[in-house]
């Protein structure tokens, strides 16, 4: 009876915050179903109105948000993939590998970490405009191909679920560095390839202070970039704002809810590993 009651707690706990992460997500589905007027009022609504369409569509044609979500997706899925790669690679180096100074190369890596990356905006920006990338999505790809937090991520993974013995194996059977990579790194780093991959998608999908530096609503803007251009004017419409945020959050509910469960495996994986 003890365990029982111990389970149901649990479980109503859970359901507690579900709901209240949920919530937030249910009341911009109603606020876009309102107008702008209705939402002034206090109490707020918090039932459906009738112009949920009517607001989808007008945030989808206003702020060009199908131009926006192809590019989005592809910015996201190559930072997503060009960030696990090089990841993996450098996270394999770290833990399995020996050369000089890794050590000190690996801490250099952590390190940038610690800096705001603010800081390196200026001078970016600078590289981008002399390269004449301004306005493309390729200054919104390469500079999150590298992320430190991965090349960490993967490192620790690999340290636990590589063992030096079995890298050290498939040399003594002939297997160069890029066999080794391929049959030997992938299948044990896939369970932290899927939730780095993951985690890198939605980064780079809500990403928005440097994409607002060097797209433009007209060229290739992302989704956040054409979001900017619903809350203009002199009076904005807060329901037609709310139903482009709707918009631009449905694919990740998508993602989540296809990779939900590898991402829960791979991050049990990670925590089982001894």
């Amino acid at each position: 009876m003890p365990a029982k009651r111990a389970a149901v707690a649990a479980y109503v706990l859970l359901g507690l915050f579900a709901a209240g992460s949920l919530f937030p997500l249910l009341w911009a589905a109603v606020a876009a179903s309102r107008t702008t007027t209705r939402l002034a009022h206090t109490p707020p609504p918090l039932r459906f109105g009738r112009n949920l369409p009517r607001n989808l569509a007008l945030a989808w044609t206003d702020a060009g948000l199908g131009t926006a979500l192809a590019n989005t997706t592809v910015v996201a899925a190559l930072v997503a993939a060009g960030t696990v790669l090089i990841s993996t690679l450098a996270g394999f180096a770290f833990a399995r590998l020996t050369f000089p100074f890794r050590g000190a190369l690996l801490a250099l890596v952590v390190g940038t970490m610690l800096i705001p990356p603010q800081l390196g905006v200026v001078p970016l920006y600078l590289l981008v405009a002399r390269l004449r990338w301004t306005d493309e999505l390729q200054a919104v790809v390469l500079p999150g191909l590298v992320s430190a937090f991965g090349v960490f991520f993967m490192r620790q993974h690999l340290l636990r679920a590589l063992p030096a013995e079995l890298v050290e194996a498939a040399r003594v059977d002939g297997a160069g560095v890029l066999r080794v990579v391929w049959h030997v790194v992938f299948p044990a780093a896939r369970p932290a390839m899927a939730v780095l991959g993951t985690l890198t998608f939605v980064a780079a999908w809500n990403d928005f202070f440097w994409p607002v530096l060097v797209l433009t609503q007209t060229g290739s803007p992302t989704v956040q970039v054409a979001l900017t251009g619903l809350g203009r004017g002199y009076i904005p419409d807060q329901s037609v704002v709310v139903a482009g945020a709707l918009l631009g959050t449905v694919p990740l509910l998508l993602v989540f809810a296809v990779l939900g469960r590898q991402i829960v495996g791979g991050i049990m994986s990670g925590a089982l590993k001894e």
